[in-house]
């Protein structure tokens, strides 16, 4: 979980509140809660660290909010079988911190509530099990609408030996892209592939949240390389060959841990940059497709130049190595005609999506 609330609460602009809502210290309270609510059909919205910037911790149709704010306890770390159990509203940093001091990173196991408020635990501890359904990837699935998890058995991972991060401007978005997409294709092991496009990165520099860093105003992208060294620096080397043919401006690295974390810092405040930047009256449309990977840097130009088209501002950031990106509209809601064009963007964008065989949502 990651714990932005302030900012959601700020960024939903839900047209529906929530009835009512709980704040519950158990899983015994979660099934009390569902229980009741099962009785009289009343809908449940399970929040924790309101990390979900597309509605889905919204109430469209009232209920109750399960608000998990005091579920936020690690249970167990258990060092010798390289598994966590948390509670739901378990900060993510907070837990990378605790396993820190056990030279391990995470990964994900669940135990939920059910509808009627039965209480059921998905799977056993061992890290791999073939027996049965694979309940863990339904609910995760889900997001809330289905189960209402109280407590997850994570799997941890070694954390890996040596890390570098590379910061690489392009003169166009086209290009960024691109290399990104090659980079995959060509099967490199990189950690993480981020790109921000130059609104993005204006913005965060305007924003302050990673000075004295000032960024260049272009799209970029972020690149992690974890391992042993070795490996890392061969992935280091070969990346650069790949991306000659793409037009990079500079392969920036981090010096030190500092500078390491940097890259990433910029690219968790870009939304909250653009929020805090929004002039008085304007709300801001977040959207989230994921397409073919071959298609990634059509839909990326069409979608902005669209955006530009209708006279709206936007701009992109995306998960390149996932093929997934966001594109930030923002748009005066009381206008009526900028709030159709806002709405006409994101419906063209979906439908292009679609139609390249791609996803609403990433």
């Amino acid at each position: 979980m990651e714990q932005v609330t302030y900012w959601i609460v700020r960024f939903l602009n839900a047209d529906t509140l929530p009835v009512a809502v709980a704040y519950p210290r158990s899983t015994e309270h979660v099934s009390g809660i569902a229980r009741i609510c099962h009785k009289w059909k009343v809908p449940i919205i399970p929040f924790s660290g309101g990390s979900s910037v597309e509605g889905h911790v919204s109430a469209p149709f009232g209920g109750v909010s399960i608000d998990f704010a005091y579920m936020d306890r690690i249970v167990k770390v258990n060092k010798e079988d390289m598994d966590v159990v948390v509670r739901p509203s378990v900060c993510w940093t907070d837990l990378n911190q605790e396993l820190a001091k056990q030279g391990t990173g995470l990964w994900f196991p669940i135990d939920p509530v059910l509808a009627d408020g039965s209480v059921v635990k998905t799977r056993r501890r061992p890290r791999k099990c073939s027996a049965g359904y694979n309940l863990n990837g339904l609910i995760v699935g889900s997001e809330g609408t289905l189960r209402i998890v109280t407590e997850a058995t994570l799997k941890l991972a070694a954390v890996p030996d040596h890390f570098s991060v590379a910061v690489v401007p392009f003169d166009d978005l086209r290009g960024a892209v691109s290399a990104a997409a090659d980079i995959i294709r060509r099967g490199v092991q990189v950690a993480a592939v981020e790109l921000m496009d130059e609104t993005q990165m204006r913005l965060v520099s305007e924003g302050g949240a990673t000075r004295p860093r000032v960024w260049k105003e272009t799209p970029t992208l972020f690149l992690k390389f974890s391992g042993t060294k070795g490996p890392v620096d061969d992935n280091i080397k070969t990346v650069r060959e790949i991306m000659k043919p793409y037009g990079p401006l500079a392969f920036e690295f981090a010096r030190d841990e500092h500078e390491q974390k940097m890259p990433w810092s910029a690219r968790k405040e870009s939304l909250y940059s653009l929020l805090a930047m929004r002039e008085d009256g304007e709300e801001m449309w977040n959207t989230d497709v994921a397409v073919p990977l071959s298609r990634l840097a059509d839909i990326i130009e069409d979608s902005k130049a669209h955006a530009a088209s209708l006279g709206l501002k936007a701009c992109v950031k995306g998960h390149i190595g996932d093929s997934n990106f966001h594109e930030n509209i923002t748009y005066n809601k009381a206008d009526p005609k900028e709030a159709e064009k806002a709405k006409i963007a994101v419906k063209t964008m979906v439908k292009r999506a679609l139609e390249i065989e791609g996803t609403c949502a990433g």
